[in-house]
């Protein structure tokens, strides 16, 4: 098997698809090395093993929504795509998607994806409760209720337990307008940072460094925020745009200020056009949202390498959460992501200069794409990084849910199956 970008070839000898709960458990408790696998979005090896890999898509998918709770309880390989039309049917909403519909909510949760606005936190920060599967073979469930198991598990890279179901935090379904802006001025984005960030309910702009301007500003706007005709100095597109210059719009959410469905808007492509496979790379980093002119003045620096290998860079914002491996630990932040042309040899070479560019802003990685495990300190850039490593052994002790890339990053191997 293959990640959706086709850049890795998973290294289990075993796949499994368990129809029942108690299927995947006898599986878990049997394997030496298992890992779970959803829909393969991650640029990197935070998934792979050398054992087991189990697949979630025959599981039963539930959706259930609970009202009264103003709560959704959602299997864990349901899509995002999935529960927000069931969530629409039924008048309700969730705060925020990533870019992409199609990644299923455990996955996305586990490595800490998120969507963009200043004041909206990632997807972990609607999750209320979380149920999974131990190495022993044991299901548990944890809630705000537990304290610090709960907030070390959500975002939890597959080290504590499989996720097999969440308990996300609904809303009523709310209206919005999409608008991309053009050609925003870089003297006057990095002047204004925060005020343009925090323009529309979620922002995004996209460049690639060079030049003298950002290419596109997207605007998700709701009902209730006033139309922006100008940004300091960009302009409103006079047709629906995509985020690379060259594309046709047509994959893309609904745009020229269209009023709508939230989940018509929030993310940047439209649920019915799946990916059939995705011919990129990603890598992001994440760090405090006052460090962002700085920083990204800094990156303007390395445009002439940059730039050859990008498709396109996008800048977002999310808010502070509690969860210790959340890149958004009690920071406000920006996010710097990186879609890159598929040259991973050449990728991988500026990656470390990217990250030493980077790391004095306090840069964290994104967990699911690509950067360089022995290239941070991890217990600085997360305060609660040892602790999770404790609690990753203590639950773990064999190692059954380690792999190359979580023995990197937690700097103990596993004990069995090395």
């Amino acid at each position: 098997m293959k990640n959706w970008a086709g850049n890795l070839q998973y290294s289990s000898g075993t796949v499994e698809r368990p129809e029942s709960l108690t299927e995947l458990a006898r599986i878990v408790e049997r394997a030496p090395l298992v890992k779970a696998l959803g829909s393969r979005h991650s640029f990197n090896r935070v998934g792979d093993t050398e054992g087991v890999h189990v697949l979630l898509d025959a599981l039963p998918q539930q959706i259930v929504l609970n009202k009264e709770r103003s709560t959704v309880k959602v299997s864990g390989g349901v899509s995002y795509g999935a529960l927000c039309r069931t969530l629409e049917q039924s008048g309700m909403a969730i705060h925020n998607l990533a870019s992409l519909p199609h990644i299923s909510v455990a996955g996305a949760v586990q490595t800490g994806t998120h969507g963009s606005g200043v004041n909206n936190p990632s997807l972990a920060g609607a999750v209320e409760s979380i149920d999974l599967v131990r190495p022993s073979g044991e299901l548990a469930t944890l809630t705000r209720a537990d304290g610090e198991e709960f907030f070390a598990s959500v975002v939890g890279l597959g080290a504590l337990g499989i996720v097999t179901g969440l308990e996300l935090t609904v809303q009523p379904s709310f209206q919005m307008r999409q608008r991309v802006l053009e050609n925003l001025p870089w003297e006057r984005a990095l002047a204004a940072f925060p005020e343009i960030v925090s323009s529309a309910y979620s922002v995004s702009l996209f460049t690639d460094y060079a030049g003298g301007t950002i290419s596109q500003v997207w605007l998700k706007a709701l009902a209730s925020e006033p139309p922006l005709a100008d940004l300091f100095g960009a302009t409103a597109a006079k047709r629906p745009r995509h985020p690379l210059p060259d594309m046709s719009a047509e994959n893309c959410t609904i745009q020229l200020d269209e009023p709508g469905p939230w989940l018509d808007r929030l993310a940047h492509f439209r649920h019915e056009f799946t990916p059939s496979k995705g011919e990129e790379l990603q890598s992001e980093f994440i760090l405090p949202l006052e460090h962002a002119p700085a920083a990204l003045q800094a990156v303007r620096g390395l445009a002439d390498k940059l730039a050859p290998l990008l498709f396109v860079s996008e800048i977002r914002t999310g808010a502070a959460d509690e969860f210790w491996l959340s890149p958004f630990y009690r920071q406000q932040s920006v996010a710097l992501h990186f879609t890159w042309k598929p040259l991973q040899p050449e990728v991988e070479a500026l990656l470390p200069e990217l990250e030493d560019l980077l790391r004095p802003f306090g840069a964290r990685p994104h967990w699911g794409k690509l950067f360089s495990p022995a290239g941070h300190n991890w217990e600085t850039l997360y305060p609660r990084f040892a602790a999770f490593r404790s609690l990753a052994s203590s639950h773990d002790p064999e190692g059954k849910f380690r792999n190359g890339l979580l023995d990197a990053v937690l700097g103990v191997p596993a004990a069995s199956g090395r």
